[in-house]
């Protein structure tokens, strides 16, 4: 075995090392990546034939957590891996767009990367060295990489710029990037800021790339000691050169005047198609020889295409849809649109349109999140749907895409920095876009839309959040002299362009980003104006946003479930939710609500959800009570469970049971107590003891009614005889009242049996110990009014 290892240093003293030679030796190559205990196995196949009828690169990134790596076993009835998690599904994303630009563009042999997670220390990320891990096994083969990247995270944290940070320094942060490079250039970034300003995010991203230099030249030094800096040959593209001539001379100045006739998307769409059919007919070819070549000509014609569009640009600084390069599509907006939703808006830029909808639950409604080393409830999530009818596709709609993962993530991140939090705002809330019209930036749609549907919806979000894409055209013999920064780029013009540039934030800074470039030697001065001319673009569209609504709604629709959230004693979590969730379920079935109940920080954090006023007062009533202590001197309305030779026994509060004394129900003498009090009846007793021993308590009726005129209190006897044969009688009856102290004494007990055959007092402190009635969630507040 050719075992090869190399060490990286990171700025604070911690090494990543990279090793190939040991495992997975058949795959063309294959790393090892190890940062503490944490290791990463990357691999890398590459087909030997080229499908006949691909023009592309059918490269494949699967990125997957193994769940042995932290010696845990998987959820479900299988107790295996199945498909990707979304978290697995945007790591890969992250990989691929890092490692897709830098394939050549005549290679289309099918790529298949994966990289797993084997061995996961608990406080590392291991995401922020995949992308490392993918480039090592490319580096280790000789397919025709243009690289090698590296990928790292780079975080602010109390002021300062930290490499790969653990999970627990994240805690921290107001800044989270993911950054992709070479050597020379940036390729990707990804990441959520709490509204930090461009200045600060473009040092980030300088910060990143000097960590990444010295990753590369270490994977560079791999290539050349395994001698994989010799690549492979591969299939490459047919050429003609009588055939690119002619297909230039009749299309590029045709494509320029329809580029330049700014017609609508799908008019612009049938000329350019035109104008290929034309052009395969001028060619005179047999219809064979057109089947033959015909992946050649839609090439040629799609470089023509491409040169007019990007020279219209740089020449007259005019776009194919006829605007300015710092220009926005015209935007109208509207909100409360779905009469039943709990907040709608739709958020139309050109030919762009989003449908988004908020609903507010409870935190039984809050996504789970189970990966290998995040286990986490998700309070707020975002789901970006793109159906084909938005681009006029006449084909079914399958499961949910990458893309679609990918685009929702990021909206989400752009409006989780300005969301309320609990313990203040208690409610899971979904927001869902829906793209009905797609014509570029559809993901920034769903951000503005998303923005004012959680304004309509209520929630008091801190600031408006508004996103812009951001597009680039370079002349790629100048990219840093002859350029055009385009502001709301269209799809073409993302297609067709150099750099797709996302950026989201409020008016005060930025809160999430996603840049790809694709061309070489962009410098940071480019990008530092195409952020201030993102800003600009941002403002103009957030003004348009609060022509709409300017600030979140007063209250919640009528509809949307209110939340009261108050604390309990820690020591009655186990009562409230009783035995099997026996006592939970039953304030829920009487009462309609719904009851999240927690630990937090040593308390018992307690949810009411429901719309009936009476129904929430009701429940928070019923749970007081079983939390309650009673207290001598009070006066309670009870219940009597169960009547006694000498007296009767009335719960006062859920569980607690008292003694009423044949002697305190009236002021006079009661013979029979049945013949006062029934099992059910409801009466108001005042208590009077509590044993400190014991904890029995003594009740009393007459205690709440006047004293009768004249009553005289019967004088107690003394025990002992008054003479010998009296004296001899009471000891008889001293002996039977002996005997009924002890029966007193024994149902005394019974007393005690029967609140342990209740299930009152705690149980359990676990907050799950429930059945059917959810995962409680819980926070602070205190706050004992209805809504």
């Amino acid at each position: 075995m050719n075992i090869i290892n190399k060490k990286i240093e990171l700025p604070d003293g911690r090494v990543i090392e990279i090793e190939t030679g040991k495992v997975a030796k058949q795959a063309d190559g294959s790393a090892v990546i190890r940062m503490g205990n944490t290791m990463l196995l990357a691999t890398v196949t590459c087909a030997k034939e080229v499908d006949e009828n691909t023009d592309f690169l059918p490269l494949q990134v699967d990125y997957r957590e193994k769940y042995y790596s932290a010696g845990r076993f998987p959820g479900g009835f299988l107790k295996r891996e199945g498909r990707p998690s979304d978290y697995e599904v945007l790591i890969s994303r992250l990989i691929d767009r890092a490692l897709r630009p830098l394939f050549p563009e005549d290679f289309h042999l099918a790529v298949f990367v994966n990289v797993w997670l084997i061995s996961a220390e608990k406080d590392i990320q291991p995401d922020a060295l995949a992308g490392l891990a993918a480039s090592s096994a490319l580096a280790a083969s000789d397919l025709p990489f243009l690289g090698p990247i590296s990928e790292v995270r780079v975080a602010r944290i109390n002021g300062t710029f930290k490499i790969n940070p653990n999970f627990s320094e994240m805690e921290q942060a107001d800044l989270d990037l993911i950054v992709a490079a070479t050597e020379e250039n940036i390729m990707m970034v990804e990441g959520e800021m709490n509204e930090v300003s461009e200045e600060v995010m473009l040092n980030a991203i300088k910060a990143a790339h000097e960590a990444i230099k010295p990753m590369c030249r270490i994977q560079k030094e791999l290539n050349k000691e395994l001698g994989k800096d010799v690549k492979r040959e591969y299939p490459r593209d047919e050429e003609n050169e009588d055939i690119k001539q002619k297909v230039h001379d009749f299309c590029y100045d045709k494509c320029y005047a329809l580029a330049k006739s700014a017609k609508p998307k799908h008019e612009r769409e049938d000329g350019f198609e035109d104008i290929k059919k034309a052009c395969i007919e001028s060619l005179g070819l047999t219809e064979e020889e057109q089947a033959e070549k015909a992946l050649m000509i839609s090439r040629y014609f799609g470089h023509e295409q491409r040169e007019a569009l990007r020279n219209l640009v740089l020449d007259e600084g005019l776009r194919i849809d006829g605007r300015q390069t710092t220009e926005v599509r015209p935007i109208w907006c509207d909100v409360d649109w779905l009469p039943c939703a709990h907040g709608s808006a739709i958020f139309t830029r050109g030919e762009t349109q989003a449908l988004a909808t908020v609903s507010l639950g409870t935190k039984m409604d809050m996504k789970e999140m189970d990966e290998v080393l995040i286990q986490d409830d998700q309070q707020f999530v975002l789901h970006y749907n793109f159906p084909p009818f938005s681009t006029g596709e006449a084909k079914s709609q399958r499961g949910v895409g990458h893309r679609e993962i990918g685009h929702g993530n990021l909206a989400m991140r752009a409006l989780k920095a300005v969301m309320p939090k609990a313990p203040e705002f208690p409610y899971a809330v979904r927001v869902v876009s829906d793209i009905l019209e797609s014509n570029g930036s559809s993901s920034q749609a769903s951000i503005c839309g998303g923005c004012l549907a959680l304004m309509d919806a209520g929630v008091k979000i801190r600031k408006p959040v508004a996103g812009v894409a951001m597009g680039l055209i370079t002349d790629a013999t100048r990219p840093n002299e002859r350029y055009a920064i385009l502001t709301d780029i269209l799809g073409d013009e993302d297609h067709l362009g150099d750099m797709d540039f996302k950026v989201a934030g409020t008016k005060d800074g930025i809160t999430a980003t996603q840049m790809d470039i694709k061309v070489d030697g962009l410098s940071y001065e480019v990008l530092e104006k195409a952020l201030a001319q993102a800003h600009e673009g941002r403002m103009h569209i957030m003004g348009e946003m609060m022509k709409a609504i300017d600030r979140p709604r007063e209250d919640y629709k009528p509809f949307v479930p209110r939340i009261l959230s108050f604390e309990i004693p820690k020591d009655f979590i186990g009562a409230v939710i009783g035995k099997g969730g026996e006592i939970i379920q039953k304030i829920q079935a009487e009462t309609g609500a719904v009851i999240n109940i927690d630990e937090v920080d040593g308390k018992g954090i307690v949810d009411i959800a429901t719309n009936d006023a009476e129904a929430m007062q009701k429940a928070y009533e019923w749970i007081q009570n079983i939390c309650a202590v009673p207290e001598v001197g009070e006066v309670y309305h009870g219940k009597v469970v169960s009547i006694l030779e000498f007296g009767a026994f009335v719960e006062i509060l859920p569980g607690k049971e008292g003694l009423l004394h044949v002697s305190e129900i009236a002021w006079g003498k009661t013979e029979n107590v049945s013949d006062v009090l029934h099992e059910g009846d409801e009466v108001d007793v005042k208590l009077l003891e509590i044993d400190e021993k014991t904890g029995k308590m003594r009740l009393s009726m007459r205690a709440l009614a006047a004293k009768p005129e004249g009553y005289v209190e019967p004088e107690r006897r003394p025990r002992g005889g008054r003479n010998d044969h009296r004296g001899g009688r009471d000891d008889r009856r001293g002996g039977r009242d002996d005997h009924r102290g002890g029966r007193n004494d024994h149902r005394g007990g019974r007393d005690d049996r029967r609140g342990s055959r209740r299930s009152y007092g705690p149980k359990s402190d676990n907050p799950r110990h429930s059945e059917n009635t959810g995962n409680y969630g819980g926070h602070d507040g205190g706050n004992d009014e209805l809504f």
